[in-house]
């Protein structure tokens, strides 16, 4: 596209550029990758996305795919094994964060897909996906009052760095808010 316009926060880097064109605010419904996603966003904490996006691969192969039955039995050994990989953040909380995480959603999908157990909580609070109409990017909020109630499952549910800053940035990312600002040529019903 000539005269592309996008998204003001994704202009820095090719690999940002990509990632807003082509997943951001695409709506995700499979199971494991709303995990991988929601647990690389709780990576992000304190961090910016594109250190973790530049490094998203990485976690791949560290976390095996973000297979969550095979991560719910990581021991002790394969977290100091995590605390040597260079290719990803030695975090030691949150690499425990996404054993734990695993664990928290073997047990939230006994009964339910993933999928439908976070909408299921999004949608006592209106309706999802949700299309906003933000003309700028300050006026996309950090969280909400949905991002509130989605962090405040979690954590009761045993998932770990899922605060509402992290989750609303988790449902911008899997298309349960679509946050294209107005004139970004990328803001497309697609992104519902």
């Amino acid at each position: 596209m000539t005269n592309t316009q996008r998204c003001a926060w994704c202009l820095s880097d090719p690999l940002y550029v990509h990632y807003h064109d082509n997943e951001w605010g695409r709506v995700v419904c499979d199971d494991r990758q709303l995990f991988a996603c929601l647990c690389l966003e709780g990576m992000q904490a304190g961090l910016s996305w594109i250190t973790i996006l530049k490094r998203r691969e990485c976690y791949y192969q560290a976390f095996d795919d973000f297979d969550p039955a095979k991560i719910a039995q990581y021991d002790d050994d394969k977290v100091e094994k995590l605390m040597q990989n260079t290719s990803i953040i030695r975090h030691r909380a949150k690499i425990l964060a996404i054993i734990d995480n695993a664990k928290a959603y073997l047990k939230v999908t006994q009964h339910q897909s993933f999928c439908k157990y976070l909408y299921t909580i999004l949608n006592a609070h209106g309706d999802f996906p949700k299309d906003n109409h933000p003309n700028v990017l300050q006026d996309i909020p950090t969280k909400t009052p949905a991002s509130v109630a989605l962090a405040k499952q979690l954590k009761k549910d045993g998932f770990k760095f899922v605060g509402a800053t992290t989750c609303y940035a988790f449902m911008q990312a899997v298309g349960m808010v679509n946050d294209h600002v107005m004139g970004c040529d990328y803001r497309t019903p697609r992104c519902r």
